[in-house]
């Protein structure tokens, strides 16, 4: 037993002293989907800002984030969502496996199942025993809210000019010029085609112990592989012209108005760890309620979209009960984030393990978080242009929709040798909130001694 938890501790250091591996941050490889030119500034018109003439060249600028914040919520918005997809990667149980607790010295077994594998039960380790254990989640992300990944459709609006003393508003009364759409190329609008392809690997490394046959503690380590591709085509479309004001390259008088760009990257390297401590506080013949408190530590690169950036805690009152080889159980709880762009959450899970064989368990789950207050993940507002006439455009095909998760979760525990566990499970969204896979797959092994 002291030689396997060194090992781990030493493979815990080895993984801990690695950062994480590459070349250039994905949250930037990210953005070079929105550059079409020099200098790396998101929806910057070098064709337009290179023109010999000042009253074009100053142009350039007029669809940047930093201009036009609407533009600047729409990049982040899909970025801070593939950015949340790591840090929220379900990790293993607590306390698995086969547990106990002594009577007079002796060790009686509380659990028959291997047990549940992303929701708790209230059964805790019993004083001494280990846990320890691996598991790989692998996601493919294919949509957005519903919408497609490989087809994300959005249109960038022009900068409110409300300067009365710039170009085409000079010989317009200042209170005129505050309105969407004047001057003129206001009107100007870069319609945006968006194909992703994102993966997501999460390979966990956990701990638990059992300090006393009530209370345990745990630790899971989770190294994430991100892996993003994409292309994106940009149509500039001017309200009027030649000569226009605003193109990706060219003349105005002979300007290029499409662009396209491609990217791809990846990183691996510490995802945002996580610490639990598990007290059981009533344990009856049929049934036991836990309390459990989970906290999970911004220790993820933020730059390479392996963690949130921000710290989160949750805690959960754990009901079980036992009928011979089957065990259902109940998690009702509260998540906490700490960070600007995710929601608080309130959880509901409910499902049992069974024991099918003396060495297959079966387990199943309907795993939920409902989303607390407004959406914190902002999407930009329809924009309304007052002129040449009044009408609206919608900058995002995304849906303005409340995040709220719902996904079953399907899985097998099969005893190998001695008290090694083989797992395999499968977690299925059966909702479209969020940045979702179609499937979310998980293989691990577990021991407990």
């Amino acid at each position: 037993m002291a030689t396997l938890l060194r090992r781990l501790a030493l493979l815990g250091v080895a993984i801990a002293a690695a950062g994480p591996v590459h070349a250039q941050g994905l949250r930037e490889k990210f953005g070079a989907l929105f550059t079409f030119g020099p200098g790396g500034v998101p929806l910057f018109l070098a064709g337009t800002a290179g023109d010999t003439s000042a009253s074009v060249r100053q142009h350039g600028d007029h669809f940047i984030p930093a201009s036009v914040s609407a533009n600047g919520s729409l990049i982040s918005f899909l970025s801070d969502a593939i950015s949340g997809s790591a840090s929220n990667a379900p990790v293993s149980a607590a306390s698995s496996g086969t547990t106990f607790r002594f009577e007079g010295g002796v060790p009686v077994a509380t659990s028959i199942s291997a047990g549940p594998l992303f929701a708790e039960r209230a059964t805790t380790l019993g004083r001494g025993r280990v846990f320890v254990g691996f598991n790989r989640n692998s996601a493919h992300y294919t949509s957005i809210r519903g919408v497609p990944l490989n087809d994300v459709r959005l249109i960038f609006t022009h900068e409110n000019v409300t300067d009365a003393e710039s170009p085409g508003c000079s010989a317009i009364e200042k209170a005129d010029c505050k309105l969407m759409g004047v001057p003129r190329l206001e009107n100007d609008i870069m319609l945006f085609n968006l194909s992703l392809d994102v993966n997501v690997t999460v390979s966990s490394f956990f701990l638990s112990y059992g300090l006393r046959d009530d209370l345990d503690i745990s630790f899971a380590l989770p190294i994430v592989s991100a892996d993003l591709s994409g292309t994106s085509n940009a149509e500039l479309v001017p309200f009027g012209g030649p000569p226009v004001k605003h193109y990706f390259a060219g003349t105005a008088d002979n300007p290029v108005l499409h662009a396209s760009t491609a990217t791809q990257g990846s990183a691996t390297g510490i995802g945002d760890v996580a610490a639990r401590v598990k007290w059981n506080v009533n344990r009856s013949a049929r049934s036991e309620l836990a309390l459990l408190v989970d906290a999970r530590f911004p220790t993820g690169s933020v730059e390479d979209l392996l963690g949130s950036g921000h710290f989160s805690a949750r805690g959960l009152a754990v009901v079980s009960a036992r009928f011979g080889a089957f065990t259902p159980h109940a998690n009702v709880g509260y998540l906490a984030r700490t960070g600007s762009s995710e929601n608080d959450g309130l959880l509901a899970t409910a499902g049992f393990d069974h024991l099918m064989a003396p060495w297959a368990t079966l387990a199943i789950d309907l795993i939920s978080e409902f989303q607390v207050g407004g959406n914190k993940l902002k999407l930009p507002r329809t924009v309304t242009y007052d002129a040449p006439f009044k009408r609206s455009i919608e900058p995002s095909a995304i849906p303005e929709i409340r995040d709220d998760v719902i996904n079953a979760s399907f899985g097998m525990k099969f005893r190998t040798v001695g008290e090694l566990t083989g797992v395999v499970n499968t977690i299925v969204p059966l909702n479209r909130a969020g940045l979702r896979p179609s499937l979310l797959w998980t293989f691990g092994l577990e021991y407990g001694f």
